[in-house]
C-alpha cells in the first residue's frame, strides 16, 4: 500500500517537474524570440577597395569614424587563432556559450583573493558585450552577457562567432578588428604573423587603450610577454620559440592604412554595397611602384607641377596602375584632380598614327626621303620644335626626331579627317575646336585628348594594331568592352620598328620598349607613351591649371619618368612583336622610284612646288672644249658637277640617260668619241639645265 502511494506521489512530482520544465523552456523560448540578441546579418564595416587579386588598396572609415575591416578566418594566421582561443577561451569549441568550469574557477579565485583574478568570460560572452555594450560591471550585466552568449551560440556557428569577434574587437583608438590592427601596427594583413606579433594582438583587446603600443610601448611589451608565457605553460609553443619571440622589438609606430589609387577608389564609392568589397583591375604592386615614381618625380620637378600615369595591359585593356596626381592631398598641386581624365593637347604623341596611315596606304617606306624645310599650307606654316630644319631626311628619321614639318606633309597626304575617323573607330573621340573640321594642326597637338585616350590608342601599337577600350572597374555595369583595328599589322610593325630605335633619355637603360614623346604648345604639357609586347605606360607632366612651364618637354621631363615607371612597376619586359608576313624594310637604293622620295609620281619626280633654286651645271661650263684623249686607251671620263636643284637627279648625254636617279651633285660621263655633245640634268621637281661642250 505504501509502495503504491509512493509511486503515485513520485509520478505526480515527475509530471509536475516535467510540466514546470516545459513551461520554463517554453517561456525561455518565447523570451528568446521576443528579445533576440542584436545580430545584424551584416556588420557595419569599412568600405574596402581591393585590387584584382583581392589585396587591400584603400579603406574608408565607417560612418562613426572607426577603421573596422570585415574579417574571415581564412584571412587570419592559424597560429594567432589558436593562441587567442588558448588565452581567452580554451573550451571555446566545446561549450554552448558559457564555460561553467571557467566561471567556477573565477569565482573561487575571487573568494580566496578578494579581487578578480580571471573573468571567466567566453569569446561568445565577449562578442555579446561588443554588440551590446554594458552600462556597468554589475552581476546583472554579467548574467545578461551569459544569456546573450547562449542566444548567440544558438544562432551562429563557432566560426561565425570567431569572425565577428575578430571584426569587432577593440585594438586602441579607432581601430577595431584584427585586420585593421595588424595593418596599423605591423603594416601587413594578419595572414602570416610572427609569434611576437600574434601574441601582441592577443593581448590588446583586454585593455586596448592602456596597452596600445603607439601610446604605451612598455606596457604593450609586457602584455605580449605574458601571452607568450601562457602559451608555453599551455603547451602551444615551446620555450625556445617563446624566448626568440620575446627578443623581437614591439614597434611604437601606428601606420596609416593602405591608401592607394585614390581617384579610382573615390570613383568606386557610389557602387558600394555594405559588407562587399569593391574591386578594381589594378594590381597593388604596380600601383605602389607608380605612385612612388610620381611622388619622387614631382618633388624633383618643383612646386605646382603634377604627374599622372596610366599602365594598361594591351591584350585586355585592363588598367594595372593609374595615378591621377602626384599626391591626392597636395593642394598646391591640385592633387584631387584626376589628370588621367583631363583633356589636354597631346603635342607630338599622335605622329606615329599619321605615319602608320601613310605606311598602310603605301605612300612611304622607312627609307623614303622627305623634305624638312619651311613650307606653307595655305597659310599654315608649321615649324620644328627647335626652329631649325634638317633638309632631306628619311621617314624613319623624321619620326624618331619628331620633326614637325615632315609629319604635316604626310598628314596632308593621308588626310586629317581620315586620321580622326581612325581614332573614333578605336574608341577615342578627339576634342576639336567648336565648329571646326579636322585640320593639319591636329598633327602637332591641335586637338584635345586625355592620358587614358593616348594609352588606349597605343594599346593598338603594342597589340598588332588592335586597340582595347580601357577599363579599371569604375565603369558602369553595362559598359561594353570593345576591340577595334587602328592600323593593319604590317603598318603597325613599321611604327614599332621605328619607335623602338628612339634613344632612351639620359641615364635610362634601354628596356626593349618603343616610345614617343610630346610637348604641347606653350610648354603646358609634357607627354611620354611607351610600350613593350604587352604593357603600355603613359605619362603626363604639367600644371593642373594649364599654366606654362618654361623648359618643360616630353623628352626631358616625361620620358625619364616613363622608363622609371616601367622599372618600378615590377612587370617583366615582354618582347616587342616580330615582323608580320608582308612587312618589308628595303634599303634606300632598293626602293622603287615612287617610294624613293615622298610625293614622287610614277616617273619618280616630285609633284610639288619647289623651294630650292633651279639646278645649274657648273662644270663643264657651257661651250667649253674638253680634252679627254678620246683616241687613247687611257681616256678618262668627264666629271660633271651641278649646284641647286632638288635631289634625286637624272643626267642625260645627247638625250640618253647616263645612270639612274642619283642624289649626289656629281657624276661622270665617258664620251663615245670626239665632237659636240649636249649634257642635261633634270632634278626631282622636273627642272632642267643643259650645257653644250666639244670633246677633243
Amino acid at each position: 500500500m505504501l509502495t503504491k502511494r509512493f509511486l503515485r506521489r513520485t509520478a505526480i512530482v515527475a509530471a509536475s517537474l516535467t510540466g514546470f520544465i516545459a513551461i520554463v523552456t517554453a517561456t525561455l523560448w518565447e523570451l528568446d524570440r521576443a528579445f533576440p540578441p542584436p545580430l545584424p546579418e551584416k556588420l557595419t564595416v569599412s568600405t574596402e577597395v581591393q585590387d584584382r587579386d583581392g589585396q587591400l588598396l584603400r579603406a574608408f572609415a565607417t560612418p562613426d569614424g572607426y577603421w573596422r575591416l570585415e574579417t574571415r578566418l581564412d584571412q587570419i594566421d592559424k597560429q594567432f587563432v589558436d593562441m587567442l582561443v588558448t588565452y581567452e577561451d580554451k573550451r571555446f569549441w566545446d561549450h554552448e556559450g558559457v564555460d561553467v568550469l571557467a566561471l567556477a574557477r573565477a569565482a573561487g579565485q575571487f573568494a580566496t583573493s578578494g579581487h578578480i583574478v580571471s573573468g571567466g568570460s567566453t569569446l561568445s560572452m565577449q562578442l555579446a558585450r561588443l554588440i551590446e555594450p554594458r552600462e556597468s560591471r554589475s552581476l546583472g550585466s554579467k548574467i545578461k552577457q551569459m544569456l546573450r552568449a547562449i542566444q548567440i551560440e544558438r544562432r551562429l556557428s563557432k566560426r561565425e562567432i570567431l569572425e565577428r569577434y575578430l571584426t569587432l574587437a577593440p585594438y586602441g583608438g579607432n581601430l577595431e578588428g584584427v585586420r585593421a590592427a595588424s595593418l596599423a601596427y605591423f603594416g601587413k594583413e594578419p595572414k602570416r604573423l610572427t609569434v611576437s606579433e600574434a601574441a601582441l594582438l592577443v593581448a590588446l583587446p583586454q585593455l586596448p587603450e592602456k596597452r596600445r603600443p603607439d601610446r604605451n610601448l612598455q606596457i604593450a611589451h609586457a602584455a605580449r610577454d605574458r601571452v607568450l608565457s601562457r602559451m608555453v605553460s599551455s603547451g602551444l609553443i615551446g620555450e625556445r620559440e617563446a624566448a626568440r619571440a620575446a627578443l623581437d622589438d614591439v614597434s611604437g609606430l601606428r601606420r596609416t592604412l593602405p591608401a592607394l589609387a585614390a581617384h579610382a577608389s573615390y570613383a568606386m564609392l557610389p557602387k558600394a554595397v555594405p559588407g562587399q568589397p569593391l574591386k578594381l583591375t589594378i594590381r597593388k604592386s604596380v600601383q605602389q611602384g607608380l605612385e612612388q615614381v610620381a611622388r619622387d618625380a614631382a618633388t624633383k620637378l618643383g612646386p605646382r607641377l603634377s604627374v599622372a600615369m596610366v599602365l594598361a595591359d594591351a591584350r585586355t585593356g585592363e588598367i594595372l596602375g593609374e595615378v591621377g596626381s602626384a599626391n591626392f592631398f597636395d593642394a598646391s598641386r591640385s592633387g584631387w584632380i584626376d589628370m588621367t581624365k583631363v583633356v589636354r593637347s597631346p603635342g607630338s604623341t599622335l605622329k606615329p598614327f599619321i605615319y602608320g596611315l601613310a605606311f598602310e596606304q603605301g605612300l612611304v617606306a622607312q627609307e623614303t626621303l622627305i623634305e624638312d624645310s619651311p613650307v606653307d599650307f595655305s597659310g599654315y606654316r608649321p615649324k620644328n620644335f627647335d626652329m631649325g630644319y634638317q633638309g632631306d631626311v628619311s621617314i624613319r628619321q623624321a619620326l624618331q626626331l619628331s620633326l614637325n614639318v615632315p609629319a604635316i606633309r604626310v598628314l596632308d597626304a593621308v588626310g586629317p579627317a581620315r586620321l580622326t575617323a581612325r581614332f573614333r573607330q578605336a574608341g577615342v573621340n578627339p576634342i576639336l575646336p567648336v565648329n571646326e573640321a579636322p585640320g593639319l594642326a591636329i598633327g602637332l597637338g591641335g586637338v584635345g585628348v586625355t592620358l587614358r585616350d593616348l594609352v588606349q590608342l597605343y594599346t593598338g601599337l603594342a597589340n598588332g594594331g588592335k586597340t582595347h577600350s580601357l577599363r579599371d572597374g569604375t565603369e558602369p555595369a553595362n559598359a561594353v568592352s570593345s576591340t577595334t583595328t587602328i592600323l593593319n599589322d604590317q603598318a603597325n610593325w613599321q611604327i614599332i620598328d621605328i619607335l623602338s630605335g628612339v634613344k632612351p633619355p639620359e641615364g635610362a637603360l634601354q628596356r626593349g620598349i618603343a616610345y614617343k614623346t610630346g610637348t604641347s604648345y606653350g610648354y603646358r604639357d609634357a607627354w611620354s607613351v611607351g610600350f613593350d609586347g604587352r604593357y603600355v605606360l603613359g605619362v603626363w607632366v604639367g600644371r593642373p591649371d594649364a599654366g606654362a612651364v618654361p623648359g618643360l618637354s616630353g623628352y626631358v621631363s616625361a620620358a625619364p619618368i616613363l622608363f622609371e615607371g616601367f622599372v618600378r612597376s615590377g612587370l617583366a619586359t615582354v618582347p616587342l612583336p616580330g615582323k608580320p608576313p608582308g612587312a618589308f624594310t628595303p634599303k634606300r637604293e632598293d626602293l622603287p622610284v615612287t617610294l624613293a622620295r615622298f610625293g614622287a609620281g610614277a616617273d619618280g619626280l616630285v609633284q610639288a612646288t619647289p623651294t630650292e633654286p633651279a639646278p645649274t651645271i657648273i662644270f663643264p661650263p657651257d661651250g667649253a672644249r674638253v680634252d679627254l684623249a678620246t683616241n687613247s686607251a687611257d681616256a678618262s671620263p668627264l666629271v660633271l658637277k651641278l649646284q641647286g636643284g632638288r635631289a634625286p637627279f637624272r643626267w642625260l648625254a645627247n638625250g640618253k640617260p647616263l645612270i639612274g636617279l642619283d642624289r649626289r651633285r656629281t657624276a661622270t660621263w665617258q664620251p663615245d668619241g670626239a665632237g659636240y655633245s649636249t649634257l642635261t640634268v633634270i632634278d626631282a621637281a622636273g627642272r632642267a639645265a643643259s650645257v653644250k661642250v666639244f670633246v677633243e
